[in-house]
């Protein structure tokens, strides 16, 4: 499905105009994609209203108290039926102050899901908090048979504005999706998009897949969104979005990953921690539209840092995880050797734009800082419909190509010449098996480097790579690092940006 637009007109009906707050139980309506689609269409062509908050005593509750509110797997939706997947609801409340309405579709009709406080288990300092069948949740999370014969797992989980997050067998929650990403990094802040309402296709016995819609609204943009999510050992999500704008969106993050960098080998002295590194994902990877592959490990600057990579229909991108022993972290709790990648992969022709990542200084390792999404070239014209489509790979290496990765990267001083040391570790594969012949190219537009020293890693068996470069009076220089055979090559593009 190509990224298209083209200008929208306004279309209602008695579903549409239903009120986030006001859906009562019991009562079925017809319901298809396009049921949504009308939704989003409608909302936009009526100014923004936020949706009412959650009755106060909700919103009053302690960060324990909340978290002692756990959903009971017995009452899980679908539950003790043929269906493959079960459903858990989250409570709104604290951190998530307005409810988002859940329904369940079964034979093309939409009924919808009712509170009930019943559905959680809840510790003795909860107080008594007032609730009806209309008061909604503030997400969801997807279960089936994956690690167990005849037990359920959890996989997918949407909870909060527009962010949801997937793993694959074996794995660890780590970096998040959203449905979209607005003014990310703008000096007059980002808006977050939220999603409102969700339809949940009931699977049929023998199916593997599960189909999950929503609605999403924002002062900006509204959006009506399709995910066809299969699990297993890779979670993957095929993504329909179609957006309408509610005023010209100069600043759009298609696909928009988040996710962690505290710090690894690069900048562990501004560290007082017992760990060698603490992240959620180590780099950001890009497949362009001329099929190069760039690898960019991630940093955690000191000032806010936003890189843009110029394309044309980019054959993907992702924020990835490439330290995978638990002696990377030696982290008996967080399992970052656990987190999975996020690879991005676009359908049709999303024509000119940019990769961007951006970059923004954490102290702790309990704030997302780290932002990577597409922003198109062309903004989107108010009053114009936009549609959308991709395909979402999580999982312990949801990408490769046929050139040897970049394993790790380390920085310090040049204990032996003068300014910055980078050394860069490539895996073992055959390309590299006869380094003597491996051409090394190393380059910086804003500082000398060195020709570069490359060696046998014994302990990879891969190649590093080692060279110097000078930054003088500068507070930031961008590097660049490839390895070639007969002029073609013969590793990932690393690219970097050291910062004072």
């Amino acid at each position: 499905m190509t990224l298209t637009r083209r200008a929208f007109l306004t279309t209602t009906s008695a579903f549409a105009l239903a009120p986030a707050m006001g859906l009562a139980t019991g009562s079925g309506v017809s319901f298809d994609r396009t049921t949504v689609i009308a939704q989003a269409r409608d909302l936009a062509s009526r100014p923004y209203a936020m949706r009412d908050a959650v009755p106060q005593p909700w919103q009053n509750l302690t960060y324990e108290q909340y978290r002692s509110i756990r959903f009971n797997l017995e009452r899980g939706l679908w539950r003790d039926t043929p269906t493959p997947f079960n459903i858990d609801f989250f409570a709104p409340g604290l951190y998530f102050p307005r409810s988002v309405q859940i329904l369940s579709v079964e034979d093309g009709v939409a009924t919808p899901v009712g509170f009930d406080l019943s559905m959680f288990n809840t510790s003795k300092d909860v107080p008594d908090l007032p609730s009806d069948e209309t008061l909604g949740f503030s997400g969801l999370r997807l279960r089936t048979e994956m690690h167990r014969p005849g037990l359920t797992d959890e996989f997918c989980v949407f909870q909060g504005a527009s962010y949801f997050r997937a793993i694959g067998l074996d794995e660890a929650y780590g970096l998040s999706a959203r449905g979209l990403a607005l003014n990310t990094g703008e000096p007059d802040g980002e808006e977050f998009p939220e999603f409102t309402r969700f339809w949940l296709e009931r699977p049929t016995p023998s199916q593997r897949n599960m189909v999950v819609h929503a609605l999403m609204d924002s002062p900006s943009v509204t959006g009506a969104y399709r995910f066809d999510i299969t699990p297993g050992e890779d979670c993957v999500m095929e993504v329909e979005a179609t957006l309408f704008g509610r005023e010209e969106l100069d600043h759009v993050g298609i696909g928009p990953l988040t996710s962690m960098f505290l710090f690894d080998q690069t900048n562990h002295t501004r560290f007082d921690d017992f760990r060698p590194a603490v992240h959620d994902s180590d780099g950001l990877m890009i497949e362009n539209g001329a099929g190069e592959v760039i690898w960019r490990p991630l940093a955690n600057p000191t000032r806010l840092q936003i890189s843009s990579f110029v394309d044309r229909n980019p054959r993907g991108f992702g924020l990835m995880q490439r330290s995978r022993t638990f002696s990377d972290f030696a982290d008996l709790e967080a399992h970052y050797h656990r987190r999975p990648g996020l690879w991005v992969e676009p359908k049709g022709d999303w024509g000119k734009g940019t990769v961007t990542l951006v970059e923004i200084p954490a102290d702790q390792e309990i704030y997302d800082n780290i932002v990577a999404y597409w922003r198109p070239a062309t903004p989107f014209a108010a009053g114009e419909q936009v549609d959308i489509a991709y395909r979402l790979t999580w999982g312990h290496e949801p990408h490769r190509t046929s050139l040897p990765r970049v394993l790790n990267t380390a920085m310090g001083d040049n204990t032996f010449g003068e300014g910055r040391l980078a050394v860069i570790d490539f895996e073992s594969t055959p390309l590299l098996d006869d380094f003597d012949e491996i051409d090394v190219i190393t380059y910086s537009p804003h500082a000398k480097v060195t020709d570069g020293v490359l060696q046998r890693n014994p302990d990879t068996g891969g190649l590093r790579l080692a060279f110097g470069f000078e930054p003088a009076d500068r507070d930031h220089v961008e590097l660049r690092a490839q390895l070639r055979r007969d002029g073609k090559p013969a590793s990932e593009v690393w690219l970097y940006r050291w910062t004072t």
